[in-house]
């Protein structure tokens, strides 16, 4: 037995991307008071830096900034290997990053569907990566995806009727095929002490979100409100750490109960 506090992030260094986001910046706080090393990424490097230069350190944590636009191979290849320059090594990818689409079923063109879709080749690219530098130096690894509830079940149209267009179609084959992805690289990476898992928030909406769109939501949820982005920490810390070492493939949702209706 160990006294080891199995979820602690001490001497553990994450890569996440999105860090600038709603979601991503309550994480890299979350990451860094559990004790990791943070290489914060965003597609403006200004914003990553200014986030990595407030966040907590404990013990002898130490954290950085990339630019990293998932959308694009080149810049996921750049800032990966930035990452390993300023940090020495990585140990864990949170996949968090995304490129959003206004667009829903009624309008999406071709192209906007295809290019929503491309974020999900973005986190297979820079789950790749990981798995190729864990290899590479014989260590231990962990992916972690951002997943949705809408990857797992329908849209709630009574919700966005005559305030927002309707949850975007694409949206929803992306984050279904996100949590698909994880199972399959789950069980080809697992004999490479890689493990892969997703984390699916259900509501969340940010300040900016209708008023009226948000009641519905809350009428529908059986805890009956919206989730808060520093709830989304706990389950994160969890999969990042040992106390998760034997979860792989997992999606693990935070939705107050949204889907077990």
């Amino acid at each position: 037995m160990t006294t080891r506090n199995p979820f602690s992030l001490q001497d553990r260094t994450v890569l996440l991307t999105g860090a600038s986001g709603y979601l991503g910046s309550a994480m890299a706080i979350g990451l860094a008071e559990a004790g990791a090393s943070v290489v914060v990424s965003s597609r403006n490097l200004e914003q990553a830096t200014s986030i990595a230069a407030n966040l907590p350190i404990v013990g002898n944590a130490k954290h950085h900034a990339v630019a990293i636009d998932h959308q694009e191979a080149a810049s996921l290849e750049q800032g990966f290997q930035q990452a390993i320059q300023l940090a020495g090594q990585i140990d864990t990818l949170i996949a968090n990053g995304h490129e959003p689409l206004a667009a829903d079923w009624t309008s999406v063109t071709p192209e906007q569907f295809t290019r929503q879709l491309q974020n999900a080749t973005g986190y297979f690219l820079m789950a790749r990566l990981l798995h190729e530098h864990v290899v590479a130096r014989d260590g231990e690894g962990s992916v972690i995806f951002l997943g949705s509830m809408y990857g797992v079940v329908g849209s709630y149209p009574d919700a966005y009727a005559g305030v927002n267009s309707a949850s975007p179609v694409a949206y929803h084959a992306l984050k279904g095929g996100v949590v698909q992805m994880t199972r399959h690289l789950a069980v080809y990476w697992a004999k490479d002490k890689v493990r892969v898992n997703c984390l699916s928030p259900g509501p969340f909406p940010s300040e900016k979100a209708a008023p009226e769109m948000v009641e519905r939501l809350c009428s529908h949820s059986p805890m009956g409100r919206m989730g808060r982005p520093e709830e989304l920490v706990g389950p994160l810390v969890f999969l990042a750490s040992d106390a998760a070492s034997y979860v792989t493939g997992q999606n693990l949702l935070v939705d107050g109960g949204w889907t077990a209706w």
